[in-house]
């Protein structure tokens, strides 16, 4: 049993096991008595976050390169990267992270999950959903409509926005590995009113957001009337199936989007200064058809970043950036491991993640929006180890999800802190492991939303959005 277990199972006194055994019949459970008693002895519960950013790094980032790094390890599994002090004492990172490096204090970095997935696809609907996917004798490797829905999916389906913005926004692109597109990424069993709006790579030049602008012959007045038509035409068929009202939905959310002045505010970058822009970085090439694992970087990332901040200020609920389908699975490094980390990754990551948190602490808005920095596993401990079809060179990593690191900030989330360990070699949970249900607990509990909470499956069946417990210690 992991220690945040342990410290929930110390409260349950004799006394508190009687009172939930009374009251149990009136509806109150004793998670509910705990935080009745807590908040009736004076304190507050954390302020939970309103929305939420997933930088996910698909392919698995190098744990024991970037954020868990073992100096005192040996040479082949220590690799070439020296670590550098941070704004949290005792906590280091990778050298080529120096502006991460000053914003730690913002971040709790959990340096021990783990789960037994050694496939990308599987592994990313793992991160993404919180649930197993194992389904019968396989593993759930493509888009399903019967697939968990993601984070943002369930926050589209339980906090939905009121203005004409998506509540669900992802960028760049949707990812692909192997003959699929991730599964993860759509909404599975809430069907596609859930789904988000992906909106393309806005530092590309001319950027326009797919379907967003208005064809030249058609005016807001006319596109006015023709909505208020379509309306009228479609009262009874609405009223009639369920499938007319699944597209009048679509139908009504794309004209919000195209009639709306703050949703087309929200996805202008040109609004912010040139040294904003610059802070999260401007692309570096024009010519962007070399991948990210063919030294082509991630020219992208910055102003991604930058997009998603500007779509939770204005109320998107969850926005997830990755590196998107033209950079296939860039954080894959079999080979040229460390060049590609220095040269490639690292230095577009650094900057885009650093600007983020720096940018959300100064304006507040890091207070009521929950940062997530994750993949779907780690990297071997040891280079040149083997553990997939793909296999790794001599100063590779392959597939490693037996322990690995995230980072959390925002919301409730007390920055600086460090929870659970890895052992000498950063290969399996040394302390306080957690999973991936648990770390769907602890997302949904930093966004106010009980990770018990349910919602309903095509069948109707009632789903509990996270099987997992939530990490306590890091709010």
């Amino acid at each position: 049993m992991s220690s945040h277990r342990k410290q929930r199972a110390a409260l349950l006194t004799r006394r508190e096991m009687l009172l939930a055994g009374s009251l149990g019949a009136a509806g109150l459970s004793l998670p509910r008595l705990l935080a009745a008693e807590s908040n009736a002895g004076g304190s507050k519960p954390p302020r939970a976050a309103k929305n939420c950013i997933i930088l996910f790094l698909e392919g698995g980032p190098s744990h024991v390169d970037l954020w868990d790094m073992k100096p005192d390890a040996p040479a082949n599994v220590r690799g070439e990267f020296k670590p550098i002090e941070t704004t949290v004492p005792g906590v280091q990172l990778c050298e080529h992270l120096p502006l991460l490096a000053r914003q730690m204090h913002h971040v709790a970095l959990i340096r021990s999950v783990h789960h037994k997935v050694v496939d990308h696809n599987a592994g990313a609907y793992y991160a993404l959903t919180g649930r197993s996917p194992v389904k019968g004798d396989g593993l759930i490797l493509g888009p399903d409509r019967d697939n968990f829905p993601p984070f943002g999916s369930v926050l589209a389906k339980l906090r939905p926005v009121d203005a004409a913005l998506p509540a669900f926004v992802h960028l760049p692109d949707i990812m692909f590995n192997n003959g699929n597109d991730l599964p993860g990424e759509l909404a599975g069993f809430l069907g596609g009113a859930y789904d988000p709006l992906v909106i393309g790579d806005p530092s590309a030049p001319k950027y326009e957001v797919p379907g967003l602008v208005l064809p030249k012959t058609v005016s807001r007045d006319r596109l006015n009337e023709r909505r208020e038509l379509l309306a009228k035409l479609n009262t009874r068929a609405v009223s009639d199936s369920p499938q007319a009202a699944r597209m009048e939905n679509f139908r009504r959310k794309a004209i919000d989007l195209l009639s709306s002045s703050s949703a087309r505010r929200a996805f202008d970058l040109s609004a912010e200064t040139a040294k904003t822009r610059e802070r999260y970085g401007l692309p570096d090439r024009v010519n962007r058809s070399t991948e990210a694992r063919k030294f082509g970087g991630l020219p992208h990332l910055g102003q991604c970043m930058l997009m998603a901040r500007r779509l939770v200020e204005s109320g998107v609920r969850l926005v997830t950036v990755c590196s998107g389908r033209r950079i296939d699975q860039a954080w894959d490094t079999h080979r040229d491991h460390f060049p590609l980390l220095k040269r490639s990754l690292l230095p577009y990551t650094d900057r885009a993640l650093s600007a983020l948190l720096e940018d959300l602490a100064q304006s507040g808005l890091l207070k009521e929006t929950l940062v997530v920095v994750m993949g779907e596993f780690g990297r071997t401990p040891r280079l040149g180890q083997v553990t997939s079809n793909a296999g790794a060179a001599k100063t590779g990593r392959d597939h490693w999800p037996h322990c690995y690191s995230i980072m959390l900030a925002g919301g409730p989330v007390r920055g600086g802190t460090v929870f659970g360990a890895s052992d000498r070699i950063a290969a399996y949970p040394k302390t306080d492991p957690v999973t991936p249900e648990d770390i769907a607990a602890t997302i949904y509990q930093a966004l106010g939303i009980d990770p018990e909470t349910r919602i309903y499956d095509r069948l109707r069946r009632p789903q509990t959005v996270a099987l997992g417990e939530a990490i306590g210690a890091i709010m």
